[in-house]
């Protein structure tokens, strides 16, 4: 108050007081937007799309919207509690990379031991509802998301082997079996080649990405593929990798017993991806300077998208 007298002295008592709540508003507004940075809303949408259409292949239609909303948003405290812890443990690595020299833990809007109970406290809930509003297996789904991510990926494998994406991957899976558990509460072959696409698209998704933020990665120490191995190396990975999940997609047509409207999906989003996978592979065997791993990187997402949307909509046009 002295301060901002000091600064316009032609304020009044009441203007004053205005400007004091309207500091205070913006401060909490920013403080709260830090804390749901620290969530990754956009890693959460990506996760929800394929608990979705994994619930709509479970009923063979549209469940219940109630069921539908108590799963997302169980799923989606349980994604952000393990994002917020991933957060609090990489805050040093954080620091050091430009890509992520904006988030929360790092200028300070969010301190270390906030952001350790923020995350503890989502984990907690997140087990709490999908127990409570939907059903106990898919609440250990959940549970087991979070620790996968946070001890397996995050504190055990990503500062100690190029394989860190590919098996720290699997947290991110899980949201098909939780999305299917929510529905049958059960599991079936259906689910786990769900599972499957989501584990073989990870590392071609993700280590373009890693190609170009690689001096980012190196200069934290972090070894993922793209660091460690030659590019030529690393895109035929991609491809392989890229192979290997167009063609276990199609295990999902007798599994699930899908009908033309997925198998026309999978069949055009797959080859789209695997264009795009060996347009990269090749420019890294011509040692081309710039090998636009980005195309692949948006072009994954699209795939993904597409193949669930594929899906989500198999059993309601099914042909």
């Amino acid at each position: 108050m002295p301060a901002l007298r000091a600064a316009f002295p032609e304020l009044t008592g009441e203007s004053e007081l205005f400007l004091v709540r309207a500091r205070r508003s913006l401060t909490m507004r920013r403080t709260v937007l830090a804390y749901v940075a620290l969530t990754k809303p956009r890693i959460i949408e990506l996760l929800l799309v394929t608990t979705v259409p994994a619930m709509m292949l479970a009923e063979r239609g549209v469940p219940s919207l109630w069921l539908v909303l108590a799963t997302l948003f169980g799923g989606s405290l349980a994604a952000g509690s393990a994002n917020a812890l991933n957060m609090y443990i990489d805050r040093d690595i954080d620091a050091e990379m430009k890509r992520t020299g904006n988030r929360p833990l790092v200028t300070g809007e969010v301190s270390p031991r906030g952001a350790l109970t923020f995350g503890l406290a989502l984990g907690a809930i997140s087990v709490v509802v999908l127990a409570v509003l939907v059903n106990v297996l898919s609440a250990l789904l959940g549970l087991a998301a979070i620790l996968l991510y946070v001890v397996g990926y995050t504190m055990i494998l990503k500062r100690r082997t190029p394989q860190n994406i590919v098996w720290g991957g699997v947290a991110g899976c899980l949201p098909t079996l939780i999305g299917w558990s929510a529905v049958t509460n059960s599991l079936d072959w259906a689910p786990f080649v769900l599972f499957g696409i989501v584990f073989l698209w990870t590392p071609p998704h993700y280590w373009p990405l890693s190609i170009k933020y690689r001096e980012d990665y190196a200069k934290a120490g972090v070894p993922m593929l793209p660091v460690v191995a030659d590019p030529v190396v690393v895109g035929r990975q991609i491809v392989i990798y890229s192979w290997a999940m167009v063609l276990w997609s199609f295990l999902l047509i007798p599994a699930a017993d899908t009908g033309w409207l997925y198998t026309i999906g999978a069949v055009l989003s797959g080859g789209y991806f695997l264009l795009e996978a060996h347009r990269l592979y090749g420019r890294a065997k011509r040692q081309e300077a710039e090998l636009k791993p980005m195309r692949l990187f948006h072009g994954s997402i699209t795939y993904l998208t597409v193949v669930f949307l594929a899906v989500a909509l198999d059993p309601l046009l099914h042909f």
